[in-house]
């Protein structure tokens, strides 16, 4: 469901670049090359914006015995919590959402002035009030799909908090784009419909009218480096070559 943001935004934080775009599209590899290749020129970190990253899973699945497992299992729990077209969860699972959703506004917060700070701070995922979902960095309940009015009050609450941090808008969005096809290809864990529909929903996305730009993924790495090198550096006068 998509949401208009209620608050005027703020003026783009300084210094803050978010790298955004579909599994499959390279984000991780991106934003640890950027950071790796702009370090020798300035005070730069890197910072995942998500609630649970690949890496996270990985490590659950270094875990002896158990590992593999307990990862597969809870990697179907957060897929059908995140799945906008299921029911919302019940109580205790919403007030965990909510919870998380918190924590990402912390961080964020964090972030914020890190990168106020002088840092140039280069994020994997963005959290948007446009359209409902972790899956796209939204609010994770959705009001719409719950029947119980007590998980419709904190999906309420929790559409608010993400307005409130849309109002964040960073200096530079590098959308990353990519087709199904390649997507899968690269991440062939993932079902295609998954794929698709993350698509479809982050090609809507404008993160509040915060300056974008686009770059097509199915390129080779080093060009797709290359322009997204060339977007941070125009939108970092810093790091513009007097």
């Amino acid at each position: 469901m998509d949401m208009p943001s209620q608050d005027a935004p703020f003026p783009p934080v300084a210094g803050l670049i978010a790298v955004v775009g579909c599994d499959g599209t390279g984000k991780s590899t991106i934003t640890h090359e950027l950071v790796a290749r702009l370090a020798p020129r300035t005070r730069v970190v890197r910072r995942y914006l998500g609630l649970i990253s690949g890496e996270s899973g990985a490590k659950i699945k270094e875990l002896p015995l158990i590992g593999p497992r307990l990862e597969k299992r809870l990697a179907a729990k957060a897929a059908h919590a995140q799945d906008m077209k299921n029911a919302a969860p019940g109580f205790w699972g919403a007030l965990i959402m909510v919870g998380l959703s918190y924590w990402r506004a912390a961080h964020l917060r964090r972030v914020c002035r890190l990168a106020e700070s002088g840092t140039l701070v280069i994020t994997d995922r963005y959290p948007q009030a446009e359209a409902s979902g972790f899956r796209y960095d939204g609010p994770g309940l959705g009001v719409a799909r719950s029947n119980s009015w007590l998980v419709r009050k904190l999906a309420e609450r929790e559409v608010r908090l993400y307005q409130r941090m849309a109002r964040y808008r960073p200096s530079l969005v590098i959308k990353l784009n990519i087709d199904v096809a390649t997507a899968y290809a690269r991440k062939p864990d993932h079902s295609r419909s998954e794929l698709a529909d993350k698509i479809a929903v982050m090609a809507r996305l404008r993160y509040n009218g915060a300056p974008l730009v686009e770059i097509d993924t199915r390129a080779p790495l080093a060009d797709v480096l290359h322009h997204a090198l060339d977007a941070v550096t125009r939108a970092t006068p810093a790091l513009e070559t007097p």
